[in-house]
């Protein structure tokens, strides 16, 4: 059993109040930008479980004994108050069934109008579509901090971008919601310009991209505010994002030695997103060039990756967290073993498990999201033997 209750100095429920639901996964109508498959969008609706304390949708295989067993060997009670969907259905009709009930609905990533209408949402959809938007980042920046960007039709799309030069990123520059680097395009070659090009190509209903200078960072941070009105802003922290060299996301590392410049850019930004009518917490990647000139390149108006290593981090050993996933090779309880021997050594925080036995042994490979913490060298090296071991 845990020996004690959550007790975090921000949870979500304080943002968002009582009445309110919260939803992670995406949505499971088409989107051309996020096409993660079912089992990713599942893991993610347990991600912010534990810094909720708030009715949370979850997927039957993120709750299970394993998940609650991973708990309470850091010391915490599996959080109540979740419901449970196994199908697309069941899904929808909780969603329904808040809406009947009076509740509204925080969305990580915003749904059909037609599931949930937009004044339910605790940020009006249509609010929370523009706030998230790509090629509107110079309303929510007011025209600073950004690279030098072109917004382009669909139509124009192709015959604009032979025009820049190389190096330069490629983003959609519409209302659909990307996650960890996909949909993000980042060309150095005339390759990567052919390939750019056919993906925008496969792409049905986007009406116009976005094509922005490439900047090479000293520093990649994402830095994360909380606001409500009885609150107000508050920083909660900031991370070093790890990206490979085509910008697809590969978790975050904690940093506390972070220029004030940065800060008070991203300070500005949300208090301009909250003078719109954003509530909640959000987290904009802010780059930091050779000549210390800083840029905001997304702006995200929801939870990010990183926000549970940030708002736990006062239960996390002293030293090196670092926010990673990873997802078996097949053999289900062997992944589980290697994942609780490292929890229970002290060095491997759990966020969420998707246990892929919940029905049958080894129905479908498990996922799982985590934090690792302690001294650096140590952490590093017990990440490589574990890597390693569930390789095997």
């Amino acid at each position: 059993m845990a020996t004690k209750a959550i007790n975090l100095p921000l949870v979500m429920k304080d943002l968002y109040g009582d009445k309110v639901l919260y939803s992670s996964r995406p949505s499971y109508t088409y989107n051309p930008w996020l096409l993660p498959e079912e089992h990713q969008s599942n893991l993610l609706s347990a991600r912010e479980l534990l810094i909720a304390q708030m009715p949370v949708v979850v997927h039957a295989a993120t709750v299970t004994d394993k998940t609650e067993a991973l708990f309470n060997v850091v010391g915490f009670d599996m959080p109540e108050g979740f419901r449970i969907y196994e199908t697309r259905d069941e899904y929808e009709q909780i969603l329904r069934d808040a809406v009947d009930n009076g509740e509204k609905i925080f969305f990580q990533y915003a749904h059909e109008e037609t599931l949930v209408p937009g004044e339910r949402y605790v940020v009006p959809r249509e609010k929370f579509l523009a706030l998230n938007n790509k090629s509107i980042l110079d309303s929510w920046t007011k025209d600073k901090f950004l690279p030098k960007r072109d917004v382009v039709a669909i139509e124009d799309f192709e015959s604009t971008v032979q025009k820049w030069e190389l190096p330069f990123v490629i983003k959609p520059g519409d209302e659909h919601p990307t996650a960890g680097g996909y949909g993000v395009m980042l060309c150095y070659t005339q390759e990567d310009i052919d390939k750019a090009i056919e993906r925008v190509r496969q792409a049905e209903g986007t009406k116009q991209m976005i094509i922005e200078q490439f900047i090479q960072p000293v520093r990649n941070y994402c830095v994360q505010y909380a606001y409500s009105e009885t609150l107000g802003i508050q920083f909660i922290g900031a991370s070093q994002q790890i990206t490979e060299k085509y910008g697809k996301y590969r978790g975050n590392t904690i940093e506390h030695d972070i220029e004030q410049k940065v800060i008070d850019a991203g300070r500005e930004i949300m208090e301009n997103g909250v003078a719109a009518g954003y509530v909640g917490i959000a987290g904009f990647d802010l780059l930091v060039d050779a000549q210390g000139d800083v840029y905001a390149i997304d702006l995200n108006f929801r939870q990010n990756g990183s926000s549970s290593l940030l708002l736990l981090e006062n239960v996390l050993n002293e030293g090196y967290k670092k926010f990673l996933a990873y997802y078996s090779t097949g053999y289900n309880e062997a992944f589980y073993e290697a994942i609780l021997e490292e929890v229970k050594a002290g060095y491997l925080f759990p966020l969420a498990y998707y246990n892929g036995d919940y029905k049958e042994k080894n129905g479908f490979p498990s996922r799982f999201i985590c934090i690792w913490h302690g001294e650096e060298s140590i952490v590093e090296q017990r990440i490589k033997a574990f890597e390693a071991r569930i390789k095997e």
